[in-house]
Formats: C-alpha cells, sequence, structure tokens
C-alpha cells in the first residue's frame, strides 16, 4: 500500500520536498501549496495517518508499531523540528490535534501534551482488556472519547453502543451498531442537522436519517457527512466553499467573474408556497441532511473532512474531492474550489485503486493499491 499527501505543507506535514541544485522564486510557494498528489516515501508503509492543522502523526502496523511525528514542533520532548520517530511499542492507533497527541495501547490509552517538555502523558487511562469495548478505534475508548483540548476525556453513555465517531471544529458526530446518528456540540451553522443553529449539549439523534441505517460518519470544521448502507452520500452544515457538494453562491460568482467580470450570478430565490424557481438556488447553510449525487453514479466506500472540503472513496477506488481548494487539497493540480465532487484523475492516470482518505484540516492523504490487471 502507498500513501500519497497533498494540500498545505507549511510545515512540510505533508512531505518533505528533496533538496535540488537550482531553486527558484516559486520553489517556497510549490512547498506551501502542493496541488499534486506527491507519494510519501519515506515511510511508505506506514499504516494510517492523522492530520491536525500543522502536524501529521502516521502510525506503522508493522514490526514495532512506531508512531512518526512530521509538521511543527514533531517531537514530544526532545525539541526538534523536524520528522521524528516516536519509540510507542505495541501501539495500535493515533490522533493528533495541535495540542495533544493521543494514543491507544492493548492495555491502556494515553495522551501527550505536545507543547510540554514532560517526557510522560499528560493523562493516561488503563483499559480492562476483557471488556467488549477494548477494541475501539480513537477517538472512541471505552465509556467514552478523546478531545483534542482539555479536559481530554469525556464520557458517553453506555445506551448509545457507539461504533464510530468523528470530532469536527467545535461539534461531534457518533454512530451507534444499529446504524444511527447522534450529534451535539456547537450547531451555528447547522453542522448538527437537527434543522436549527443552536448548540446541543447532549447527543441528540438526526431525527432526519431515522429509520436509515447509516455505516460511516465524518465531521469538518463546520459540516457533517455520513454514508448509508447503500453506499448513499448524505450531507449537512456550512457550505460557504462547496465543502456539501451544493451550490456555493461564493463558488459560482468567483468563477463567473473570472469568465466575465461585468455579468452578476443569478441572486437565490424563495421557494416557500410552491413558487416555480427561474433562477438558481445557492445553499450557504443545509441544516437538514441532503442526499449528494456523485456523477456518474457511484457507490462510496469511505469519507473524510477537512476544515472545509470533502474527500470521499468509491467502492471502485476512485477519490472524489470537493469544496476549498485553496492550497491544492483537492488534488486537481490548481488551487480552485468546487462545490460539485469531481474525481482525482491522478490515481487512475496511475493505474492505482484507492482504498482509503483522511484529511488534515488544509491538506488530503490517500492510500492506494496498484490496480489488478485481469
Amino acid at each position: 500500500m502507498r500513501w500519497f499527501g497533498f494540500g498545505f505543507n507549511a510545515f512540510t506535514q505533508t512531505y518533505v520536498q528533496e533538496k535540488s541544485g537550482e531553486e527558484d522564486s516559486c520553489s517556497s510557494e510549490r512547498e506551501v501549496k502542493v496541488s499534486v498528489p506527491v507519494e510519501l516515501h519515506s515511510h511508505a508503509l506506514r499504516g494510517r495517518i492523522s492530520a491536525s492543522w500543522s502536524r501529521t502523526a502516521s502510525l506503522f502496523l508493522d514490526q514495532d508499531q512506531c508512531v512518526y511525528l512530521a509538521g511543527f514542533c514533531a517531537s514530544i520532548s526532545s525539541g526538534s523540528s523536524g520528522p521524528v520517530t516516536v519509540d510507542t511499542s505495541g501501539c495500535k492507533d493515533a490522533i493528533i490535534s495541535e495540542t495533544h497527541l493521543s494514543l491507544a495501547f492493548p492495555d491502556r490509552i494515553e495522551s501527550w501534551d505536545l507543547q510540554s517538555k514532560n517526557e510522560a502523558p499528560s493523562w493516561r487511562m488503563e483499559i480492562n482488556t476483557q471488556s467488549e469495548n477494548s477494541d475501539l478505534k480513537l477517538p472512541l475508548v471505552p465509556g467514552g472519547y478523546i478531545s483534542s483540548k482539555s479536559p481530554v476525556f469525556h464520557s458517553l453513555s453506555s445506551h448509545l453502543q457507539a461504533k464510530s465517531l468523528a470530532l469536527g471544529g467545535e461539534h461531534a458526530v457518533l454512530l451507534t451498531v444499529a446504524g444511527a446518528v447522534y450529534t451535539w456540540g456547537q450547531g451555528s451553522h447547522g453542522q448538527l442537522g437537527h434543522g436549527g443553529l443552536v448548540p446541543e449539549e447532549e447527543p441528540r439523534t438526526v431525527e432526519a436519517l431515522w429509520g436509515m441505517s447509516m455505516r460511516s460518519v465524518a465531521a469538518g470544521g463546520w459540516h457533517s457527512i455520513c454514508i448509508g448502507d447503500g453506499g448513499d452520500l448524505y450531507v449537512w452544515g456550512w457550505n460557504e466553499s462547496g465543502q456539501l457538494g451544493l451550490p456555493s453562491r461564493g463558488l459560482r460568482k468567483t468563477s463567473q467573474q473570472k469568465t466575465d467580470p461585468q455579468e452578476e450570478p443569478p441572486s437565490k430565490v424563495s421557494t416557500c408556497l410552491g413558487e416555480e424557481l427561474h433562477e438558481e438556488v445557492f445553499i450557504s447553510i443545509q441544516a437538514f441532511p441532503a442526499l449528494v449525487d456523485v456523477s456518474p453514479p457511484c457507490e462510496i466506500r469511505t469519507v473524510s473532512c477537512g476544515s472545509r472540503h470533502t474527500a470521499a472513496v468509491t467502492t471502485t477506488g476512485c477519490l472524489y474531492t470537493w469544496g476549498w481548494g485553496e492550497y491544492g487539497q483537492l488534488g486537481h493540480q490548481t488551487t480552485t474550489s468546487l462545490d460539485e465532487p469531481q474525481c482525482v484523475e491522478f490515481f487512475s492516470s496511475q493505474n492505482l485503486h484507492v482504498v482509503d482518505v483522511v484529511c488534515g484540516p488544509w491538506n488530503t492523504f490517500t492510500a492506494a493499491v496498484k490496480k489488478e490487471v485481469h
């Protein structure tokens, strides 16, 4: 399996550029904005990747299962700012934020303060290895979940029977074993999917999805996404940059001004009382889950959200991205933003089958394998 990275790279958290004998005036810009997927040659056999705005943590699932840190002040305690390998023998999962690195071991959970010089975790919890919930994937842990900010641990009611959890900028999206979706946290951008813009202190079921079984959830800065059992994609929240894959007024206006600066785009019109639409409708906030069409029709296997962009992998191994693309995080060899899912042609051109995708706030990482020849 080969991993690729693209997007924001100001702290070399996406990849370390190889030094060449010649450097031009554009070299610094190319280092910050990586718009073409670049293979992560060093430690290419990594197992999982977690990314924050300026940091990346890669977990090796083979041999000693160590964690490889890259980005701003990468080392936990040495003070080094370059990529480092942390001795975490036996670690089975890892997630990173701007302030903490959380690690899951078979018998314990640890959280390290990346801004501290202490050579010991700032928080630790023992795990009962006999428990049925001891094999949860971070940020879920037995009895609760790990947060990216202090306090690190938050409890969850056992009746939820959580299967997976996604943490956004200010909200959480939880998937139960039964396929129901619960959300809580800030709701100012419709990211909770309850139809309003108010916060929820406790997990509340997304009623619009009730009766439909979901198999995966993801959360971005202020938007949320889930995948139904049939591979359908449901989205809600903020759409300022087209991250929901719905018509964005800002993006359409920018695109139209580039082609015809004198012409104004059509304005949004009311849809109440059954009025007939003669102009295009733009969506800035989608407070209820909406079904997104990916063309050509396909089944979605997995999805991940950045701060204002989204990436999805189909069952046929294609990668689709959309939303904010200022740093090349969409992988389309441009820094253009999109409000419609578009296939990343790089992988098909390289005869690669995409199997996984992980979004950082402003970058994207994908795992791919060579397509089998029949």
